[in-house]
């Protein structure tokens, strides 16, 4: 490509970046209009949170994110919390674009935003019941052992992972070392290797939950095994609009949004993994009542 090439590709990339950063300024000045959101969908990473927001999000009383519309997230409670609440209510719609929507839909609005991070940040739960005591959160839980593979996939196909998933599993202790006490030490600080190198650790559920059963009440929180949500789409999308107090709404079909077929693992591997986990599953299935397949 020549550098005349190169610059007018270059301009329509300025134009939009410019334009972005004009509505998100727009968000910050109109963000005392801007109510927080209902409700969160907290995790786990690669159980199904991409699809359920696609779900969410087609249903005409679910406005997107401001302005970044095809994202799922604003990253506030982890990543971007030095960037203050007007920031993070920016993000949603004003109380005028929701009564909007509720008089052309006969309903009552929710918003929200899905973001795998947030059930396993150590500050996060705490941060979310400070500043929105009265949200909701769906919390997706997958076969730990299948989302160790499906995470590590992710990292090896993004190119941040250069380990085998053998390899990675033995190197996720000298990796992670000292992360989350960083985490805990410095409110504004926020770690790469502690979200994208954490296979084992992030698959012992409870050890990550606990903070939000002490922080809300149980009715405020709704577990979904993701094995459910893919067998069951409609069923689980039904239940998830009743517990964040939408009417219901039929989609035409239940895609697999962000799918990564956990295939291949060795098979000694997976034993050892499957090993480890018992006992967690076990503590999990008890504390919250519930029975999973993998448990």
């Amino acid at each position: 490509m020549t550098l005349r090439e190169r610059i007018r590709s270059a301009a329509p990339r300025r134009a939009r970046e410019q334009m972005r950063d004009m509505l998100v300024k727009y968000g910050e000045r109109t963000s005392d209009q801007r109510p927080l959101p209902d409700f969160l969908v907290i995790g786990t990473k690669r159980g199904g949170t991409t699809s359920l927001w696609r779900y969410l999000v087609q249903h005409p009383l679910v406005p997107r994110l401001f302005p970044a519309w095809n994202t799922k997230t604003s990253h506030y409670f982890e990543e971007n919390w030095p960037r203050g609440e007007s920031w993070y209510r920016s993000h949603f719609p004003t109380v005028r674009q929701r009564a909007a929507l509720e008089r052309k839909h006969g309903g009552p609005s929710k918003v929200g935003e899905a973001a795998p991070l947030y059930m396993f940040h150590p500050l996060v739960a705490g941060r979310v019941a400070d500043l929105m005591p009265q949200a909701r959160m769906v919390v997706l839980l997958r076969d730990p052992v299948q989302r160790a593979y499906s995470h590590w996939k992710e990292r090896r196909t993004e190119g941040k992972e250069p380990l085998d998933f053998a390899a990675a599993l033995a190197a996720e202790d000298s990796r992670t070392e000292g992360e989350r006490a960083k985490l805990i030490a410095d409110p504004e600080y926020f770690s790469d290797a502690f979200d994208w190198y954490s296979y084992r650790a992030r698959g012992r559920y409870l050890e990550h939950l606990e903070p939000w059963l002490d922080s809300f009440d149980s009715s405020q929180l709704l577990f979904v095994a993701s094995e459910t949500l893919y067998r069951e789409p409609a069923r689980t999308y039904r239940q998830v609009l009743e517990f964040v107090g939408l009417p219901p709404h039929d989609l035409p079909s239940y895609d697999v949004f962000n799918d990564r077929p956990s295939k291949g693992m060795d098979e000694a591997v997976r034993a050892e993994l499957e090993t480890y986990y018992r006992p967690y599953n076990a503590a999990l299935a008890e504390r919250l009542g519930m029975t999973f397949d993998w448990a």
